[in-house]
């Protein structure tokens, strides 16, 4: 299985979001001719206010951002791991993965479960409940015979979620982030490793990068592909642009093998 990962520097323009998301999806189908691409958190608007970032949302099916992954996964022929984009329902927001497979439809749908709330004594206040709803749903699908495990971001902070797709038969496990620069230099490749080592799992940590909101935002990026052991084996140097690895399972399977965590859990 061959996977590319996308990263990028999406501004408040989400037209030339979309065209650069494009752009990298086909150099990616063309340079590495992948079975699974997969994009950053917030591909098609990383700017501003809630209510800005509200406005740029879709209702699925409907929106630009939606029919367009849609078509370039049927004409490339490949599954898009569409990020995470903001879903309107109703009143109601999600931070919303799709996944859409190589006939264009919908094969999967994740909303981000744990939110990111912080609010430290006489210093920053950041409440992303207050902007979206939390998702409740633990969700997995298939590209071939390989099940894939969906989180966004500040999921990764919480193992449990991992053990659970990996219970459900996860071999790859997709992270598409906007992970802030001052937590990411010292917690994004430590916690992504992790979750490899301990779930037995290739995970793809998929980020932003760059300044965002006029500089109210800065992103880490360094996108990477992490083996069930937890070396890195593929990652995205600083800025816009991508990385491609092949995914081998003869090798996840003799990790289980020889290390059969799975089998000596006892709670």
């Amino acid at each position: 299985m061959r996977v590319s990962l996308v990263q990028m520097n999406s501004q408040g323009d989400k037209k030339a979001n979309l065209a650069k998301a494009e752009e990298l999806i086909r150099t990616a189908a063309d340079r590495e001719r992948p079975d699974l691409v997969v994009l950053p958190e917030y591909f098609a608007y990383l700017h501003g206010t809630p209510p800005e970032m509200h406005k740029s949302g879709e209702d699925f099916p409907d929106g630009d951002a939606y029919r367009l992954m849609s078509s370039l996964a049927k004409e490339l022929k490949i599954t898009l791991h569409a990020g995470s984009m903001v879903e309107s329902v109703g009143n109601a927001h999600y931070n919303t993965t799709v996944v859409f497979g190589p006939k264009g439809d919908e094969i999967a749908r994740y909303r981000k479960m744990h939110l990111f709330d912080v609010e430290v004594p006489g210093g920053v206040v950041y409440r992303e409940s207050d902007s979206v709803a939390r998702g409740e749903d633990i969700v997995t699908y298939k590209v071939g015979d390989v099940t894939v495990g969906c989180a966004i971001c500040y999921d990764i902070r919480f193992p449990e979620l991992f053990r659970a797709l990996r219970d459900r038969g996860a071999q790859v496990i997709v992270l598409p982030a906007a992970f802030t620069l001052m937590t990411g230099k010292d917690h994004w490749e430590t916690l992504a490793r992790a979750r490899a080592i301990e779930t037995q799992t290739y995970f793809l940590a998929v980020g932003q990068t760059g300044s965002h909101s006029d500089g109210a935002k800065w992103c880490w990026g360094h996108s990477m592909v992490i083996d069930p052991w937890g070396h890195i084996v593929a990652q995205v140097s600083d800025g816009v642009g991508l990385t491609g690895a092949s995914l081998d399972f003869d090798y996840l399977n003799k990790i289980r093998v020889n290390l059969p965590v799975e089998n000596h859990h006892v709670l």
